[in-house]
């Protein structure tokens, strides 16, 4: 699957890799600042510092809207997982209300589900995890539907509702994990108005003739971890912030316990 510019890379990897690039555009910005100064332009620098001033504005403008992004959609995923579990765990409780026949293959199979859940959001064999799930809510369905042919009730209907509210929570969480991102478009403004920013930054440091090494670091420093903080956001379970899934971890303690 397609997990946009940064899917494939460590988190540890896209920092350093921010961080040099960030210190790369200042140091080129800095060469060709130095180069073009002369004594007669002395308004260039105030001139270039407003330049700077604005487009530091634009840098924090579009990175703050990419983390607003990347936040509503990690809340959104955790809510997700409380909101499955407990359709699952309803699913669950309801199976004791059709024909046994029916509700202990019912039963069997959702905990199973869990399973593969669980398996599906820890990344691991995700492809095969995503079938499975498949599978298992037709197999699910197929019970269902017997068991509401055969005694077709108010007791198999809220059977029915709950499967489909099993089936709508899997679509949610899949679309959330995997196909809510932040577009490529959105990382390739972001680090071209980063590069451009930085490099106008350089240009202005190099007219002035007062490097300041420190300054630059910190300041790369700064917008790296920024800029890995979002793009951690958007990776739900592969990077340093993750999506817990207690509650399903839960569920599927009571299950096998039988409580549930």
């Amino acid at each position: 699957m397609n997990f946009g510019i940064f899917g494939s890379f460590p988190i540890a990897g896209i920092f350093v890799g921010i961080l040099l690039l960030i210190l790369f555009s200042c140091e080129v910005g800095y060469r060709f600042g130095k180069r073009a100064r002369t004594d007669q332009d002395k308004e260039a620098p105030s001139s270039i510092g407003a330049m700077v001033g604005g487009l530091l504005g634009m840098l924090g403008f579009v990175l703050a809207f990419t983390f607003s992004m990347a936040s509503s959609q990690h809340d959104l995923r955790k809510q997700n997982v409380l909101d499955e579990a407990n359709s699952i765990g309803t699913a669950y409780l309801r199976a004791d209300l059709i024909d046994q026949q029916y509700g202990i293959e019912v039963k069997r199979l959702l905990r199973e589900y869990v399973d593969v859940r669980l398996q599906a959001a820890s990344g691991r064999g995700l492809d095969a995890a995503l079938a499975r799930s498949s599978e298992i809510q037709n197999l699910v369905w197929t019970q269902v539907s017997s068991a509401a042919v055969a005694s077709p009730n108010t007791n198999t209907s809220l059977m029915i509702q709950s499967v489909n509210d099993v089936i709508d929570m899997h679509e949610k969480r899949l679309t959330g994990a995997l196909r809510n991102r932040i577009p490529d478009n959105v990382w390739i403004a972001l680090i071209a108005i980063t590069v451009l920013t930085m490099t106008t930054l350089g240009v202005l440091v190099g007219f002035t003739g007062k490097r300041r090494p420190a300054e630059v670091v910190a300041l790369s420093l700064a917008f790296a971890v920024l800029v890995t903080l979002v793009v951690d956001l958007d990776r739900p379970q592969s990077g340093l912030i993750t999506v817990g899934q207690q509650s399903m971890h839960e569920l599927q303690s009571n299950m096998a316990r039988g409580t549930k």
